[in-house]
């Protein structure tokens, strides 16, 4: 056995950058910035393990000596102690087996199929707002039909949407318990709708402008203020209202804004951003909101963010209008079918919705740039004042 306790605490407190072996395979390694680390070294079947204990001085030199023996009895057994570690580290966090936990833990697993790693809290929140707060400290296996029913009783009929959702979120965390080995009913959510019953609550769509009215609105827009000119550049785009109030000056390139994928809704699994291309009069329009940027930002709020979504919905309401903000895509899309030509997935991509399936999408690689940018041209003159006419578009496929 090689010598060991070679280092003392006195020569801990002022040891300098480097490494320094305290036998046996334990060494600390101190780093330039300061910072100091235990590390042991172990041989498991002729294979040089090297595992971090912890840092000093939070880990003393006698607790380092400790775990380093425990880990050194290991290696001797022939089990590797990073191996072993881990599986302990694992067998505790089992031990919580909470719905709280579990569902931090499908998150964490899925976070990288979400738009922005899930950062804006949508899929999270159905859960955090109407399920965990009464269920979260039950264990998953002890979850069944009828705590998931009194659960989302209360918003069944009334928030069927958001009920939707945390059903489905459940029923995600559940199989991810079951892929870790725990025995939870997979059909307790199904068992739970059967219990609710279908809901009543009957979806309405958002309220929209009639495409012939657009004009007349749009001209009441006329003040330079951030409200005024955000929705006229809402009209004008077909866009939804979250990249365009996120808009950043250096999305803008000439006629063309570039939209990053990640904020585009609906399109999580996109590579590439989306290009929208702008109309003389949608030009104009940012031009004018120019002076208003701050932060990058072309429309900010007086809080260091971005203007709201309800800034420009309460606007229309206290118009007395009961159209909304997002229904001018819909405006923009019975344009299209009732005043052009337009084939469809031209007209589905002036709304950046995906149209048809990967292995179509992979073969047709094009974003209609030339023929949006004709149409965008058409709508700025339909909004502006002009007739709305049938437009040919040379070249559409």
């Amino acid at each position: 056995m090689r010598a060991k306790n070679r280092l003392t605490t006195a020569f801990l407190k002022s040891a300098p950058v480097g490494k320094h072996c305290d036998g046996a395979g334990l060494w600390l390694v101190k780093r330039e910035d300061g910072g100091a680390q235990w590390v042991l070294r172990v041989t498991v079947h002729g294979r040089r393990r090297e595992m971090g204990l912890g840092g000093y001085p939070a880990l003393s030199l006698a607790e380092a000596r400790k775990q380093a023996e425990r880990w050194r009895n290991v290696a001797v057994t022939g089990s590797d102690p990073v191996k072993v570690r881990k599986a302990e580290e694992r067998a505790e966090r089992r031990e919580n087996i909470s719905l709280d936990v579990l569902t931090a833990d499908a998150f964490e697993a899925r976070k990288a199929e979400l738009k922005g790693d899930g950062t804006a809290g949508r899929w999270l929140s159905p859960l955090t707002l109407h399920v965990l707060p009464k269920l979260g400290r039950m264990p998953v296996t002890d979850l069944d039909q009828r705590d998931i029913r009194d659960t989302l009783a209360p918003i069944w009929h009334v928030k069927a949407d958001t009920a939707r959702k945390a059903m489905n979120r459940l029923s995600i965390v559940l199989r991810h318990a079951a892929a870790l080995g725990l025995d939870v009913d997979l059909q307790a959510t199904d068992k739970a709708k059967a219990l609710l019953g279908k809901s009543r609550h009957v979806p309405k769509n958002i309220p929209a402008m009639a495409w012939a009215d657009v004009p007349g609105f749009y001209a009441s827009l006329e003040e330079p203020t951030l409200t005024h000119l955000a929705l006229r550049l809402v009209i004008l785009t077909g866009l939804r209202s979250t990249p365009l109030r996120t808009l950043r000056l250096d999305q803008i390139e000439g006629n063309i804004w570039t939209v990053p994928a990640e904020a585009m809704k609906g399109r999580k699994d996109a590579t590439e951003a989306f290009r929208v291309p702008l109309s003389r009069e949608a030009q104009r329009i940012i031009d004018l909101a120019r002076p208003h940027a701050r932060g990058g930002f072309l429309f900010p709020n007086t809080r260091g963010g971005v203007i709201s979504d309800m800034t420009l919905s309460r606007h229309m309401e206290r118009r007395g209008l009961e159209a909304r903000p997002h229904g001018f895509r819909t405006s923009l899309r019975t344009w299209l079918a009732e005043a052009t030509d337009t084939p469809h997935e031209v007209a589905e991509t002036m709304l950046a919705h995906v149209v048809d399936g990967g292995v179509v999408r992979a073969y047709r690689r094009t974003d209609f740039i030339e023929q949006r940018r004709a149409l965008a041209e058409r709508w700025a003159d339909h909004v502006t004042g002009g007739a709305g006419q049938v437009v040919k578009l040379a070249g559409a496929v």
